[in-house]
């Protein structure tokens, strides 16, 4: 063991001896080479330099800038990246510093919320907890019994008050004779009314997109730069249809569907009606066509607010679009609420308007999957259209049409065969597909665009343009010139030349940012 411990002792000895020596002979190198030798290399020049000559010397001073440039160049760097790295330093620093007081500000968020709570809570215990319950003997009759015999307050006040407007009213559309008209005839008899009764002029493209996009999804987003009647074509609907749309203006707070369709106070037992429920709840009394506009949709998030009615109108069956609006019955409860609950109609459309500028949220494919897409970035030209009165129309009238349209134009053979090789080619390449959802989508709105006065491949282009290409954005497209380029000719050799402008305006456009 004496040995061992004298071996060890020895073996720790040289091992820290060499590490010194190896440290001392690295500073020597260092002072050679920057500090010990310096003298060394003046006397060298200047010895040989006895025997330059006139070009030696000039081939000197082009070395000697060179060799400063380059340690110059060095320093530089080595004082860039010294700099970025206190940067960087600092700000990790801050960071830790923000997310620390971030944490303590939530926990001190979370103590208020629980003391509010427990203040609530002793106010409720004081009242005794009897606000807005019925007796025992309530529960032996049913729900809509009731209703007629309640006469106390009710938690909803602006529903009550829809129901009462249309106590005793006939709400059942009787179209007539020379109201019966064909989805042609129905755009061109829109742009005739806009143009003379409200002074605003649209294009035949665009208004048929318009129907056509309402044949396809109960959500469509207008959207464009400011300024080009995005919400003038809705209120335009509205009035043409007899039915003003009601409009929505899109809060920046909104955060959940509770500050969209409203919340139960549980200290007051009163519900928080807003204007959107208010709309929705109207649309249950009519049977004609009903459009409401959120206004600036993206200046909150969309998938936040609305993801709830999202998620509904994708159901197959529209009898399961049930929307949620407080857990339980009571009397005095509004006549369409059925066990908390009112089933979105329907007649009724969400029609989004939206602006791309720094104020708003990029609107998120789950959105635009399961919306119609419609842009207007131009005003329409002046049209001196004859004085046009607006329409009665039903929407069972409408889904008729659509339906005749769907029967009448289905898409030909010879597209869908193109259109599956577009999406092989996007597939392989761009590795963006289509989806059933966007299919199910195409082969609802071509027929219907086409009996609006369009073309087959016109409303495919539009499409494609709208719901494939715009998953374009989120790729890496400078690393993507060739089958872009590959694309734009894949087109033209399926669908011919000049026909799909949109698709190909689109390209162009991505062509220019190489």
């Amino acid at each position: 063991m004496v040995e061992f411990a004298r071996y060890y002792i020895n073996f720790i000895r040289n091992l820290f001896a060499n590490i010194g020596e190896f440290f001392k002979r690295l500073f020597e190198a260092f002072a050679d080479l920057l500090f010990n030798d310096v003298a060394g290399y003046f006397k060298n020049f200047i010895a040989a330099s006895s025997n330059f000559s006139l070009l030696d010397w000039v081939m000197a001073f082009v070395v000697l800038l060179i060799n400063i440039a380059f340690v110059a160049f060095l320093s530089l760097k080595g004082y860039q990246i010294g700099r970025k790295f206190v940067k960087f330093t600092r700000k990790e620093i801050e960071k830790d510093e923000l997310l620390e007081e971030i944490t303590f500000l939530n926990q001190k968020t979370i103590e208020l919320i629980e003391e509010k709570n427990k203040i609530l809570a002793l106010k409720v215990g004081e009242i005794g907890g009897g606000i807005g319950t019925g007796s025992d003997n309530d529960k032996d009759f049913p729900e809509d019994s009731k209703k007629d015999a309640y006469t106390g307050p009710s938690r909803f006040v602006k529903l009550i008050h829809v129901d009462k407007e249309y106590e005793n009213t006939i709400t059942a559309i009787h179209m007539r004779d020379e109201d019966m008209i064909n989805l042609k005839d129905l755009v061109k008899r829109f742009i005739n009314f806009s143009a003379s009764k409200l002074g605003l002029f649209y294009d035949r493209k665009i208004i048929s997109a318009f129907f056509a996009g309402m044949a396809t999804s109960k959500t469509m987003i207008l959207e464009g730069i400011s300024g080009t009647g995005k919400t003038s074509l809705p209120y335009a609907m509205g009035k043409f249809f007899g039915k003003n749309a009601d409009i929505i203006a899109v809060q920046p707070s909104w955060r959940d569907r509770a500050e969209m369709v409203g919340y139960l106070n549980e200290f007051t037992k009163k519900f928080n009606e807003t204007d959107f429920l208010k709309a929705i709840y109207e649309t249950t009394y009519r049977d004609d066509i009903c459009i409401i506009v959120l206004d600036e949709m993206n200046l909150a998030r969309v998938e936040y607010y609305f993801a709830e009615f999202l998620s509904l109108m994708e159901m197959p069956d529209p009898d399961q679009w049930w929307v949620d609006i407080v857990p339980d019955s009571q009397p005095g409860d509004p006549k369409h609420i059925k066990n908390g609950k009112i089933l979105l109609p329907q007649n009724v459309w969400f029609v989004g308007t939206a602006n791309k500028d720094d104020s708003t949220f990029t609107i998120t494919d789950k959105v635009y999957d399961r919306a119609t897409p419609i842009e207007i970035n131009t005003k329409s030209s002046y049209i001196d259209a004859p004085q046009t009165e607006g329409i009665t129309f039903s929407n069972d009238y409408l889904q008729d049409l659509f339906r005749i349209a769907s029967k009448d134009h289905a898409l030909s053979i010879k597209a869908l065969e193109n259109l599956e090789k577009l999406d092989a080619f996007i597939t392989t390449n761009l590795k963006v597909t289509f989806g059933n959802r966007i299919m199910k989508q195409i082969r609802a709105f071509v027929p219907v665009y086409v009996a609006c006065g369009g073309t087959e491949y016109e409303g495919l282009d539009y499409m494609v343009a709208r719901k494939i290409f715009r998953k374009f954005e989120s790729l890496n497209l400078p690393f993507l010139q060739t089958e872009i380029n590959e694309l734009s000719i894949l087109i033209d050799r399926l669908f011919g030349k000049n026909q799909f402008v949109e698709c190909q305006a689109y390209l162009n456009n991505i062509k220019r940012q190489f």
